[in-house]
């Protein structure tokens, strides 16, 4: 632990209520900091940068460079987003920067759902038409359109801790996993070859953009369903939705766009009408749940940020 005197100020409104600081995460905050530490809450721009002058730790979603030259005691500056745009990636000498990595668990079981979903028929059932049915899903159009998950093979690209998070869940849920970084991104072309689920979990760089592109997609097994919980820029999503509709691939389940916020569905990928049935998008909310803010809190700690 750092010695007492710390100004630990939190910076983090946002429109989602679980990701942003309440009474519960802030009292917790001030639980674990050094005795005679001061947490500082701000909820405008202008209260954050009234306080960023006295700051030793800056707890925010965005930092800009320039910033800090008006923050002479800073040591820590961390956000709760494992996003690399977020924040400056050097800093002046003496000031840490970290990006969360705490919600890799949670993020984890969001792309468990999408599989257990495709798998146990849930999107197939949805996307059923009742018109001809009289309302009801048949069983025997169902029947085949479901499969185990265990035994399947998923190739997770971004294997940092949100990818390993990921892998370990699918691990436990009977599926093998091959992890890639930068170090082994060359080996990529032989793993998807037989892939079930090419997971995507990377951050957004210039190296980042269009890594799922055409010539990729056309290494991918025809049965294979892609899943991004990392940032939009990765997919070329025209790309995605031509493959998409021409069966080239069986499926996606996105949980980020290249541009976001999604207003509506009809915003995906212009000019076109309507999406793919195979096609499942959500809105960014693949680290939802109410703890959010105070691990946040508890990985500073863990990591002694705090």
């Amino acid at each position: 632990m750092m010695k007492g005197g710390n100004v630990y100020l939190v910076w983090l409104e946002w429109p989602e209520k679980c990701f942003r600081a309440d009474a519960g995460s802030l009292a917790y905050l001030k639980s674990i900091v050094p005795e005679g530490s001061e947490v500082v809450r701000a909820k405008t721009r202008r209260a954050f940068f009234a306080a960023l002058g006295r700051a030793t730790h800056v707890i925010t979603w965005y930092f800009e460079r320039g910033w800090f030259a008006k923050a002479p005691h800073l040591k820590v500056l961390a956000t709760p987003s494992a996003g690399m745009e977020l924040l400056p990636h050097e800093a002046p000498e003496g000031v840490k920067i970290h990006f969360g990595g705490f919600h890799g668990p949670v993020m984890a079981e969001t792309v468990a759902a999408f599989a257990l979903g495709w798998c146990r028929g849930l999107y197939a059932a949805g996307n059923y038409s009742p018109k001809t049915s009289g309302g009801a899903v048949p069983r025997t159009w169902l029947s085949d359109k479901c499969r185990q998950l265990a035994g399947t093979k998923a190739v997770i690209v971004g294997y940092g801790k949100v990818g390993r998070a990921i892998g370990e869940k699918l691990s436990a849920l009977g599926v093998r996993v091959e992890g890639f970084r930068r170090s082994n991104v060359k080996e990529l072309p032989r793993a998807v070859k037989d892939c079930d689920w090419f997971v995507m979990a990377l951050p957004a760089t210039p190296q980042t953009d269009d890594f799922l592109d055409a010539e990729l997609m056309a290494k991918l097994p025809r049965g294979c369903v892609v899943i991004n919980v990392g940032r939009g820029n990765s997919i070329d999503e025209d790309a995605l939705v031509r493959a998409l509709e021409n069966g080239r691939l069986a499926g996606a389940c996105l949980d980020v766009a290249k541009k976001e916020p999604l207003r509506s569905l009809k915003s995906f990928v212009k000019p076109r009408r309507r999406l793919p049935a195979n096609l499942i998008l959500m809105p960014h909310s693949a680290a939802f749940y109410p703890g959010y803010v105070t691990d946040c809190f508890r990985e500073l700690a863990d990591e002694g940020l705090v």
